[in-house]
């Protein structure tokens, strides 16, 4: 694996930047062209000289689910000064014909948990990749060739939502399966813990929340069922007392943690007139909660900042994704449908840079389409990770591309930051540490 560096001064950390630098030399190795990319969003014009100015990176100890903590509101992240690989581990089956590898690695308790494509439950130490255990939770009358959904931590229990429409809870100690509970329908998004609740949503759009110490059924809400939806789903967002279901139709609902008590109900499914896949409303990206209010992204068009507790629409841009936002002090990163990544203003929605990402592996015969996942922001660094088997490091106040890493195969699963150490899980099932 060929790790590309420079070193430069930083906007806030005056570090050496991992994938490139901000300024200065020019990159040596390959180059990425984004001279053939046209940006279908523009920056608007109110946003031009604005000065982006982000809080200091802060460390992070664990990420114990999908998207860090409950309300997935991460901001910036430290990572090491000079990163290098450390160690890389194959955690088992990754994405074939039949299955899907769909679950971000976690990390709680100095240990990092994985689920592979075949529900195959793992824990690594986390400081040299070593196995401490590994569980199989497939049930006994089932085959494989399910697409499972992913893990949660809380409380030294790992929670599972499988592709059997089962919730399974194991010791993190040991791997021992402590209970399941069967839902009636596969889940395919990974599960949200908080208050010894877990929160977790079926291909149906039906959310149930589960008592996290025997699995019992504490209340349940459904959604509009879509017959037809994307591949994975976003995991609901969990924040002062309220949970954020974001369903594969489009619907946004808040209710209350304690009963499901619905607080209010929004759809984020376009108006505009879409072709293909454009026209499916999901959410997919997971929505945050910070500082009272909600940032949400459907599929169809819309990225919308909603009030927490009482639903009113703060505002709303005609942008379309499916990779969960971003959000850092006053602003927010997301990648389009377009593979633009685009910086708004957390409070009016304003788009402050816009930039193109390749679209294609064959930019001149538009062969190999690319499928980019991210953003995360650590000392200083977007980091975005894509199909084509590539890692690119941008600069969050310009949105300048910096440099670039090669991944073992392609990587359609965001990558995670936990004590200083960047990990990305490419689809082959192999997973690399930076720190």
């Amino acid at each position: 694996m060929v790790l590309i560096q420079a070193t430069a001064v930083l906007a806030l950390t005056g570090c050496d930047s991992f994938l490139g630098s901000n300024e200065a030399k020019p990159l040596p190795g390959k180059r990425i062209s984004i001279l053939s990319q046209q940006r279908s969003i523009e920056p608007d014009t109110s946003a031009l000289g604005h000065k982006i100015v982000l809080p200091a990176p802060s460390p992070n100890q664990d990420w114990p689910q999908a998207g860090g903590y409950a309300n997935h509101a991460m901001h910036h992240m430290r990572i090491g000064k000079a990163l290098q690989e450390s160690w890389s581990i194959d955690i088992g089956r990754g994405t074939n014909d039949e299955e899907r590898l769909m679950a971000q690695p976690i990390v709680a308790e100095n240990r990092l948990f994985t689920m592979d494509a075949e529900t195959i439950v793992s824990a690594y130490n986390f400081k040299n990749g070593e196995e401490i255990w590994s569980s199989e939770i497939t049930p006994k009358d089932e085959d494989d060739y399910h697409i499972n959904g992913g893990l949660a931590y809380e409380n030294g229990k790992i929670f599972a939502t499988t592709g059997f429409g089962q919730v399974v809870a194991l010791e993190a100690r040991t791997g021992k399966v402590l209970w399941r509970r069967s839902v009636g329908a596969p889940l395919r998004t990974a599960p949200t813990a908080r208050g010894n609740r877990v929160f977790a949503i079926t291909v149906t759009n039906k959310l149930y929340a589960l008592h996290g110490q025997t699995g019992a059924a504490l209340w349940t809400h459904s959604g509009i069922e879509e017959a037809t939806n994307l591949l994975g789903g976003g995991s609901p967002a969990v924040d002062s007392g309220v949970v954020v279901a974001p369903y594969s139709s489009g619907e946004l609902v808040a209710l209350k943690v304690e009963n499901g008590q619905e607080l209010w109900a929004d759809s984020l499914a376009g108006g505009r007139q879409a072709h293909g896949s454009s026209t499916l409303s999901t959410i997919r990206g997971r929505p945050i909660i910070d500082r009272g209010i909600v940032f949400a992204i459907s599929n169809s068009g819309q990225f919308a900042a909603i009030n927490l507790r009482t639903g009113r629409r703060i505002w709303e841009r005609g942008v379309g994704g499916i990779e969960s936002p971003w959000i850092a002090g006053d602003y927010l990163f997301v990648l389009s449908n377009n593979t633009d990544l685009l910086a708004l203003g957390r409070l009016n929605g304003r788009i402050y840079w816009v930039t193109a990402l390749p679209e294609w592996e064959d930019p001149e015969d538009h062969q190999g389409k690319i499928t980019w996942t991210g953003p995360i922001l650590a000392s200083d660094r977007l980091i975005v990770a894509g199909s084509n088997g590539e890692a690119v490091s941008l600069s969050p106040y310009s949105g300048k591309i910096l440099g670039k890493v090669e991944m073992p195969d392609g990587v359609t699963i965001s990558p995670i930051v936990a004590q200083d150490s960047l990990l990305f899980l490419s689809d082959d099932a192999e997973l690399v540490a930076y720190r």
